[in-house]
């Protein structure tokens, strides 16, 4: 039977601890663990620490997200990126995966019924482009130590409808409260009806068990992918 494949995490904090207590149903072995006290100043991405890894998967913060790439890319090693709110340092990233011909997947949510989420929400920002009766909306709330808002999620799915012919205003809002892992929400409402759709998660486990499946994925790949793309080939 071969050797599980050796796997980096950076960031190790909530999601990090859950994806290392499921890191073996993937065939992975935690390796490597980086965090704020050993990486704060990206210290630890040298050659030495990441010798025989496979992949990392990086849940640090957004600040980190692109010089954590260009270290990882550099040392070799291909990466999921599961942290959130960096888009706008997006071609930054990808540069540094092509410039060094490494693989990397990244996702603003990695569950997959998120990812199946996205796609009945262009289902029906399609099904409505045409219908000027139907106005619509994206609502969120998170647990109120997450970083960014709007999420990187909520951001998709209002690109996803724009992307499938949904040419008018999203009234778009966001709410930040308790210990909720996150739910998502979008409506079209008219004078005669409304259509709500909504995912909820119901723990963190669906994201660490996506940013898993990306793992297994990736390895041994190059190129620069988002998980939507991979997730139901």
């Amino acid at each position: 039977m071969p050797d599980p494949r050796r796997l980096a995490i950076v960031g190790y904090g909530k999601m990090g601890v859950l994806i290392e207590r499921l890191a073996p149903e993937y065939d992975f072995q935690v390796a490597l663990k980086l965090d704020l006290f050993n990486n704060s100043n990206f210290e630890g991405l040298t050659a030495a620490n990441f010798r025989g890894i496979d992949v990392a998967i990086d849940f640090s913060v957004p600040s980190a997200v692109p010089r954590n790439a260009e270290g990882i890319a550099a040392l070799g090693v291909n990466l999921v990126i599961g942290a959130t709110g960096w888009l706008n340092r997006l071609d930054e990233v990808k540069s540094a995966v092509a410039r060094n011909g490494t693989g990397a997947v990244w996702s603003p949510n990695f569950s997959l019924g998120v990812n199946a989420f996205f796609r009945l929400v262009a289902e029906a920002a399609r099904l409505l482009s045409s219908q000027p009766a139907y106005e619509a909306w994206a609502w969120e709330i998170h647990h109120s130590s997450k970083k960014d808002a709007p999420s990187g999620t909520l951001l998709k799915l209002v690109e996803e409808m724009k992307k499938a012919g949904y040419a008018r205003r999203v009234d778009t809002a966001s709410n930040r409260a308790g210990a909720n892992p996150g739910t998502h929400e979008i409506g079209f409402d008219s004078a005669a009806d409304t259509i709500t759709l909504r995912h909820t998660a119901r723990s963190r486990e669906g994201f660490a068990r996506g940013a898993l499946h990306a793992a297994q994925w990736i390895a041994g790949k190059k190129g620069f992918y988002e998980f939507s793309d991979i997730v139901f080939r």
